[in-house]
């Protein structure tokens, strides 16, 4: 593959600053309500990128009312927002209607999870294409994209077909964060089994179809995958040829890491010359090295597991998981009266983050060295898992000294990543992974796999090292890893201090927000 530049164009001047007042330059698109990685980077380029005069008025999804964390306006409050709103569609899934069908349907995911309200993309017929784009295009009429320079569309998604059906002149800029192509490389890899097997992707939800209406008397052969769920892939084929003619309509597409530009020339295909590599950033002035003592360190602790507690379990109730103060005595050696260090692991219950994984890990390392560091799981958005949910594998297995912490707010994590001692992520394919940049602006070491996006901002070269990387899925790599972290202070300590010093040089939200400005002046306009 020939060398992807992190920007286009000339770029040896700086981004002139632009003086603008007459309204937005850059109508920014988020099919998806607030609730993963793409809002967060949302929120902090945008205010940035208005500063170096390209104001932005953002089209994104919505849901709830006003002070709910997934309602638009609250999420984004302070910016330019025109919310699509959802709220309808989530009710109708929870009377058990179909949230496709309403006036403003539900939006498709990129990920398959069971009894979920937005449907994975390759589940859905291209018939209900349609609907997405006649909402979209009211959307973006009524919220005046097209008086725009730009389209900014995060994602692959019927936004961009709603712009080119009103608005075809209109040059779009591309931006992918990573889970359009694990789904694409996921259609690449069920399409390969299909094939062995003599057919397709609608061949094979057919059969599971089949398969599932045998029952136990097994009259069908079931599909030979341990996901399964074949029949949620069945319109792939349409999907993935969907996406690629989306990616080549757009005039630049952005990726998080040189992997995932990789990715992007090998799935959709993509021309090397059309992509930009801008890696997300982190707030620096929020995200910092602040030691918090024990004292301190107990009484957040205590906030949050034992007064007021949002771990769930598989009832998806916040609170549902709680903790008593004796529980406390995890985080204190008794025979020092020390803090002992702790394990953070950020993030959803999805199946690419591998918690599964360090709680397999985290057992072994406490049967080898004792109960040493309590593991402390932050996130899980209510109601949403893949595979088992990771509350009923620890009952299961009786792993001792695992804390959940539930899903709270962004701006509790600069106090959570205080009262820890190192993030480990063993996630799989992560196109970029912001926490990790967070945790190692916090000064923090942070353990990752050699796979997406951390390999190109987690050092692990002799001499100063910011972290472990592992190889993916490797337990044993991941258990030895954490041994040395709580084995050796001296080094855990070492390798956060170097990750600090990294991530404030080379990571922060200005520079990102002048890369994109970069692209959107090299954009051809017609």
């Amino acid at each position: 593959m020939r060398a992807v530049r992190r920007v286009f164009g000339p770029i040896a001047a700086p981004v002139r600053q632009r003086t603008h007042t007459a309204g937005p330059r850059v109508g920014m698109g988020l099919l998806f309500y607030p609730r993963g990685g793409s809002a967060f980077v949302v929120r902090e380029v945008v205010p940035r990128l208005a500063r170096l005069g390209w104001p932005v008025r953002l089209f994104v999804g919505s849901v709830g009312a006003p002070g709910a964390a997934t309602h638009a306006g609250t999420f984004f409050q302070g910016l330019d927002v025109w919310p699509h709103d959802y709220t309808d569609a989530v009710e109708a899934f929870v009377r058990g209607d179909d949230p496709l069908s309403c006036p403003v349907p539900m939006h498709p995911s990129y990920e398959d999870r069971v009894d979920a309200p937005d449907p994975i993309f390759t589940s859905i017929s291209p018939d209900l294409l349609e609907p997405q784009v006649r909402a979209w295009r009211r959307s973006f009429t009524a919220g005046g994209l097209g008086g725009c320079e730009i389209a900014h569309l995060h994602h692959l998604t019927p936004q961009a077909d709603a712009v080119r059906r009103a608005w075809p002149h209109l040059p779009i800029v591309g931006h992918l964060h990573g889970t359009e192509l694990k789904m694409l490389a996921e259609i690449e890899r069920r399409s390969d089994i299909a094939s062995e097997l003599g057919t397709d992707l609608a061949g094979m939800g057919g059969r599971a179809g089949r398969a599932g209406r045998a029952g136990r008397a097994g009259r069908a052969q079931a599909p030979p995958d341990a996901q399964g769920r074949w029949e949620q892939w069945r319109y792939a084929d349409f999907w993935r040829d969907h996406l690629r003619e989306i990616a080549s309509r757009c005039a630049r597409l952005v990726v998080l890491s040189p992997a995932d530009a990789e990715e992007a020339t090998r799935l959709l295909p993509v021309e090397p010359e059309r992509l930009a590599v801008i890696p997300n950033a982190v707030d620096t002035e929020r995200f910092d090295h602040r030691p918090c003592g024990l004292m301190d360190r107990l009484w957040r602790w205590r906030r949050w597991l034992v007064e007021e507690p949002l771990g769930w379990d598989e009832s998806g109730v916040p609170g549902s998981v709680r903790y008593a103060d004796a529980d406390l005595a995890a985080f204190v050696d008794p025979g020092t009266g020390l803090g002992r260090p702790v394990v953070m692991f950020v993030g959803r219950f999805t199946a690419v983050k591998r918690l599964n994984l360090l709680l397999h890990a985290h057992a072994r390392v406490r049967a080898r060295l004792g109960p040493v560091a309590p593991l402390v799981v932050w996130g899980g958005s209510p109601g949403e898992w893949e595979g088992e949910h990771p509350v009923t594998q620890v009952r299961r297995e009786r792993i001792e000294g695992v804390f959940f912490i539930g899903h709270r707010g962004h701006e509790d994590l600069p106090g959570g990543l205080a009262c820890a001692d190192v993030l480990a992520v063993p996630s799989v394919g992560e196109s970029f992974g912001q926490v990790y940049v967070e945790a190692m602006a916090s000064g923090l070491p942070v353990i990752a796999t050699r796979t997406g996006g951390p390999p190109s901002f987690v050092n692990v070269v002799r001499g100063r090292p910011s972290g472990w990387l592992v190889e993916p899925d490797d337990e044993d790599e991941l258990t030895a890893a954490l041994e040395q972290a709580l084995g050796d202070p001296a080094v855990r300590m070492a390798r956060g201090r170097a990750a600090y010093r990294q991530i404030r040089a080379n990571f922060s939200w200005e520079t990102c927000a002048r890369q994109f400005a970069e692209v959107y002046e090299s954009v051809p306009r017609r």
